[in-house]
Formats: structure tokens, C-alpha cells, sequence
């Protein structure tokens, strides 16, 4: 009987036991994009933009990525051709100095769109599915054949801040209005979109990749179904000092490493000694 194959690298001597027909998303254009983010205004809290209005400098503290919308309608210009509309809502964490007073912390919203042109190619089919919307007249169905725009992105990277008088040139642009509630209320107060004698201003570092899917039907080979080898285990009835001696010493929490990131060969031999 031959050895039973597992999910990973597949031997010569495997035997496929079948070809099957799934149903999956088939990646038809996609795209990888480092975005150096200039002069982004900070809408902050109001209790941040009174400090802000006090301050003399600011430091940044760090940038996270609370949430990204995405849009995608047809490039009339080009047959197949989409445009993805990208929004990036980040919340931002600096310190604001007063003089020799100690800092104050201050949070805020900042907002990044992004287009992006792919092939996503054509399709005139209307996809109807159980578990859509049951209204026939939802809006939603127009839509059907249109492909999935997928955005993969990181928490960015704080290059710079600076604050600024409302009255300097960078400081005169317009204001931010269209907030979702969901984003909102990521913060302990609400924010101010006008007014304050001073502004902050931050650059951000962006790694993305986008991408256009449309679901299709793959023929692949088959070798056996997937079935866990494993056994499930109770932790509540295990010791927990036994579970803690089978814990590795992470000798890299105390001795961190000289290079960067280490190579496969290398890894391997290390875990082989800590054995």
C-alpha cells in the first residue's frame, strides 16, 4: 500500500488518485506598491488638539492601521481593465512639548487614498448564490460579475512629523469630513476636522499589494482526502509544568542574533543543538 501523502512537498512516487473540479479565486492581475506618504494632516482629538495648540514640537510615537475601504468600477478607457479605489484610515500616536513640562500624549486620524489600474478581465454573467441577498432588486447584483479587488497591508512606518501654524501654505488644505462611524470610534473622544491654531502633519512609510480575483472552476490533481493525523488534546487536564518542560529555551530572547534574519540551514542547526 503506498505511504500516505501529507499536505507540503509532494515525492516522485506519489500516486494521484484522482482529478477534481473546485471552486476557487483565480488571481487575474495584481500589484506591489512602497508608498512615501508626504505631509498627511493629523485630525486629532480635542483634548490632543488643545495640546497641539500649546505645543512647541511634536514626536511621533507610532502609526497603526485601523482600516482600509476599497472600491472597484470598469476603466472605460480599456476593455477588462478596473480601477481600484484604495482608502487608508491610520490612527496616529505622537507626544507633543510644552517647554520643560513633561509631554502629552496625543492621538488622531489621518487618511491616505490610493488608485491602482488592473486586469481583471470580462464577464456578463449575473451570479446569483443561497447565502446572498434575497432582495432581487439589491443593488448588489449589477455588481455580480465584477471582480474582487484584495488589499494586503501592514501597519506603516513613521518617517517624519512636524507641526505647523494653520496659516502657513501646508497648512491650508481642506478638511476631512466623511468619517465612518466604526472609525470614529476607535478614539476616546471625538475629533476635530477644523479649527486650532496649529496643525500636525506626519510621513508614512506604506507597503501594499493589490490584487483582482474572480471565482472559477480548477481541474487539479487529487492524491486522498485531508485528514488531521493528530489527536485533539484537553489542556485543562494536562500538567502544566509538564507542557512548560517541552517548551524550547528561546535563547534568541536572550542572545539576539548578529544578522537580521538567518537562512534555513542555519535555523536547522540551531534547533538540532537546542535538542
Amino acid at each position: 500500500m503506498p505511504e500516505r501523502v501529507m499536505p507540503g512537498p509532494v515525492q516522485e512516487n506519489a500516486c494521484i488518485r484522482e482529478a477534481v473540479c473546485v471552486h476557487t479565486k483565480k488571481i487575474y492581475d495584481s500589484c506591489k506598491d512602497k508608498d512615501c506618504i508626504e505631509d498627511l494632516r493629523l485630525y486629532p482629538t480635542q483634548s490632543s488638539q488643545c495640546a497641539i495648540d500649546r505645543a512647541l514640537s511634536v514626536r511621533a510615537k507610532k502609526a497603526e492601521l485601523l482600516c482600509i475601504s476599497v472600491d472597484v468600477e470598469s476603466a472605460g478607457f480599456n476593455r477588462g481593465f478596473y480601477t481600484v479605489d484604495v482608502r487608508y484610515f491610520y490612527r496616529i500616536t505622537a507626544d507633543a512639548f510644552m517647554g520643560a513640562a513633561r509631554p502629552v500624549e496625543i492621538r488622531g486620524l489621518s487618511v491616505f487614498d490610493k488608485r491602482a489600474i488592473l486586469f481583471g478581465s470580462e464577464s456578463s454573467a449575473k451570479i446569483f448564490t443561497s447565502d446572498g441577498p434575497s432582495d432581487c432588486f439589491n443593488d448588489t447584483i449589477e455588481k455580480s460579475n465584477m471582480p474582487t479587488a484584495v488589499v494586503e497591508s501592514v501597519d506603516p512606518i513613521v518617517l517624519g512629523i512636524k507641526l505647523v501654524d494653520v496659516c502657513d501654505p501646508v497648512g491650508c488644505d481642506c478638511d476631512l469630513t466623511e468619517i465612518p462611524p466604526s472609525i470614529c470610534a476607535c478614539f476616546d473622544c471625538d475629533l476635530v476636522f477644523g479649527g486650532g491654531s496649529k496643525r500636525v502633519y506626519v510621513t508614512l512609510g506604506q507597503f501594499t499589494i493589490i490584487r483582482l480575483e474572480r471565482d472559477t472552476q480548477l481541474l487539479i490533481p487529487a492524491y486522498d482526502y485531508c485528514m488531521p493525523e493528530k489527536d485533539c488534546t484537553c489542556g485543562h487536564d494536562e500538567d502544566p509544568c509538564e507542557i512548560f518542560r517541552h517548551v524550547k529555551f528561546p535563547v534568541n530572547e536572550f542572545f539576539p542574533p548578529n544578522s537580521a534574519a538567518c537562512d534555513d540551514s542555519e535555523k536547522k542547526e540551531k534547533e538540532k543543538k537546542d535538542e
